[in-house]
């Protein structure tokens, strides 16, 4: 398994994983228009040819929010998720970000333990956020030194 920036070759299988994976998914267009944002950072997870799962985000301003993070069903429980948040802090380090926020549902426990285990403290909750279904969404965050 190795971690590389996605590039236009890993979209059709990012968004694939986006269905699989989510019940309000981005689109093919919306994963390959982060290609061209330069505020943006995805990073794939590959066996071979295969997407493995994926992580993007986006900086502003020295802070990052990860926006999408994914791993295939039959890729799980193999510390893939753990690997791309670490490789994802790596590159925010070297574009001078200084920490990294998501929103997680409040029923995600594998997820939350996953954040926990990573560093990441619970600094909010946003009420109703999630859709399908109706969900609270907690903020945690992730800071380090640059």
């Amino acid at each position: 398994m190795k971690i590389v920036t996605m590039e236009s070759c890993h979209v059709p299988q990012v968004a694939a994983l986006e269905k699989l994976c989510f019940s309000d998914p981005w689109s093919e267009n919306s994963v390959a228009s982060e290609l061209s944002n330069d505020l943006s950072c995805w990073l794939v997870a590959l066996d071979g040819d295969t997407v493995a799962g994926y992580v993007g985000s986006q900086t502003v301003l020295g802070e990052t929010d990860m926006m999408n993070l994914a791993v295939s069903p039959e890729y799980r429980r193999k510390g893939i998720a753990k690997a791309l948040v670490n490789a994802l802090v790596e590159q925010l380090k070297q574009r001078e970000s200084h920490c990294l926020t998501l929103e997680v549902r409040l029923s995600n426990e594998p997820a939350r333990t996953l954040y926990e285990s990573l560093g990441f403290v619970q600094i909010g909750r946003r009420p109703g956020y999630y859709h399908n279904p109706k969900e609270d969404g907690l903020i945690l965050r992730k800071e380090w030194e640059i």
